[in-house]
């Protein structure tokens, strides 16, 4: 009997894939890097075929490792990014860019090219935008969309199917174009709860044809994240993957969403699944937590039906940079060349060596705050997805004098480190105040895995942060859904209670430390509203605007 399922999770740098057993042991994992296109700092594009490829050889090495035959796996499940892929007639990429290369047939999540289109569907007043906390990111599927209709009609007119990248996986998995429940409430204005695409919202963006087919192009068949697809793994799939051909492919989660179904159930006496916020914590941040009723919270994403945990509605809120912001942060220090190299001679990322030394310079991690000293970071690189809605919102950094050491370069990580919490704090405080019940935080992703940021994060936001131990949730979270779909379980709410790992609870220090990170949520909520001003102020007037006369 096939006692063993696979999770993999396709991130924004690398695929990754993870053995699991039925009781959430992961036995073996593997991963293989994957190309980023960055022809602007708002382009983002990515290959489908290369991840496709990233995905096959990640399989076959973990299946080498953990020693097991084809025969058994019982099914496979998989996450990725919310990225736009685009394919023509036969699943034949198409180019995404003005560049022409047909290869690069993704645009990757965090690609900006489409903020006039979202400004512009913002300012419709949609209802629909109410299901995505009023105001839709250049992030979603929408305004790409339209940002491809207008400048690429080429790619546009002959795409065939246009996927979120989770269901390009399964799709190329399986051949089902059914869409996740998920990918398509979360980023594309499905109706879930309605069961239904809103044709007006299409029609008035600018979209009818989408609508004028039946919506053909983006779905037609949603299913639950968990449900098999199909008939399982093609031949070709399986050829591809090692595996056998019929082996369950379960319909797919974004990644984040997947490491809140890993995580979300720990055991734990700090609340439970509807009262913890899962905080994904990688090159972005995501934050989600759900309900039994809907929740309208303005400048965070959502309510959406049933796209986490089957039956519950979710918000989803989180900044389009967390881990990246801090690697661009730090990458301004002048003493980043010097600690660059003594990371690499200890075998540790630039970060990992700087919390390490952050963690030396105080015999408590919470004492560690005070080595920003006034050092204050906004940490808003890539605009501010959550609570402001904001995707004009730039970086703050204040307090910077002319140190240039290592020890300045370890001050100004752990306040963009604070600055990542504090924005935390205010997804936390606006949900609180929509009557969000929140008593725990639940923290996955390889950007949060050192004890220093698990204990500022608990500091910072005030609450306790759960670890899943000895586990990606991420990873673990894709495994449930292939068990689900393998019928190893009932339903996914049963793999996700029978899988689910213990924790490790950093609880937020008191004293001093809270009242000195009060006083630094209250500098940092200061700056981010002077960049607002400063940036109304530097709107210039319209070279074409009729100039005032006197008379």
């Amino acid at each position: 009997m096939a006692e063993h399922v696979i999770g993999i999770d396709v991130g924004t740098g690398s695929a990754r894939a993870g053995i699991f057993d039925r009781q959430g042991r992961m036995v073996a994992t593997a991963r293989r890097d994957i190309a980023l296109y960055r022809d602007g700092p708002d382009i983002a594009e990515q290959s489908s075929a290369d991840i496709w490829q990233a995905v096959c050889a990640s399989v076959r090495e973990a299946m080498a490792l953990a020693a097991l035959a084809p025969d058994a796996i019982a099914g496979i499940g998989f996450d990725a990014t919310c990225s736009l892929v685009v394919l023509g007639p036969n699943g034949t990429p198409l180019p995404v860019g003005r560049h022409g290369d047909s290869s690069r047939d993704i645009i990757v999540w965090m690609d900006h090219r489409a903020t006039e289109q979202a400004e512009r569907i913002n300012s419709t007043g949609h209802p629909v935008l109410a299901y995505v906390g009023g105001t839709i990111s250049p992030e979603m599927e929408t305004p790409k969309l339209l940002w491809l209709k207008e400048n690429l009609p080429a790619s546009y007119d002959a795409a065939w199917q246009f996927f979120d990248l989770a269901d390009f996986l399964t799709w190329r998995a399986s051949g089902s174009l059914a869409r996740s429940t998920c990918t398509v409430t979360c980023k594309w204005t499905y109706l879930a709860h309605e069961g239904r695409w809103d044709a007006g919202y299409f029609r008035q963006i600018g979209l009818a044809d989408l609508a004028d087919d039946g919506f053909a192009r983006i779905g037609t068949e949603i299913v639950p994240g968990g449900t098999a697809l199909g008939r399982g793994l093609t031949e070709q799939a399986a050829v591809e993957l090692g595996l056998r051909a019929g082996t369950a492919v379960a319909a797919g989660l974004i990644d984040a969403h997947a490491g809140g179904v890993g995580s979300v159930g720990v055991h734990s006496p700090h609340g439970t699944a509807l009262t913890r916020m899962a905080y994904v914590f990688g090159t972005s941040a995501c934050t989600m937590a759900s309900s039994r009723e809907p929740i309208f919270i303005p400048g965070i994403w959502g309510p959406y039906f049933a796209a986490m945990a089957p039956g519950l509605w979710l918000n989803e809120g989180g900044q389009s940079g967390a881990g990246a912001a801090i690697e661009q942060l730090i990458g301004f220090h002048p003493a980043t060349p010097e600690a660059r190299r003594l990371a690499e001679a200890e075998g540790l990322s630039l970060p990992d060596w700087l919390a390490a030394q952050a963690a030396r310079h105080e015999a408590e991690p919470s004492q560690a705050a005070r080595l920003a000293g006034e050092v204050i970071v906004v940490p808003d690189f890539l605009g501010n997805r959550s609570p402001h809605a904001d995707p004009h919102a730039r970086a703050v950094i204040a307090g910077l004098g002319m140190g240039h050491g290592l020890d300045d370069l370890v001050a100004l990580y752990v306040a963009g480190l604070t600055g990542i919490g504090y924005g935390l704090r205010q997804i936390i405080v606006a949900s609180r105040a929509k009557s969000a019940t929140i008593e725990a935080i639940v923290l996955s992703g390889g950007a949060g895995r050192q004890p220093l940021i698990r204990q500022l994060l608990a500091d910072c936001s005030g609450l306790p942060v759960l670890v899943p131990g000895e586990v990606d949730p991420v990873l673990l979270g894709s495994a449930m859904l292939a068990a689900s779909a393998a019928g190893s379980f009932s339903d996914l709410a049963e793999a996700m209670a029978a899988m689910a790992p213990s924790a490790t609870v950093f609880t937020p220090t008191g004293g001093e430390i809270a009242q000195l990170h009060a006083a630094r949520l209250a500098a940092f909520e200061t700056l981010q509203a002077a960049a607002r001003q400063a940036r109304e102020q530097m709107r210039l007037p319209r070279l074409d605007a009729p100039s005032e006369t006197t008379t």
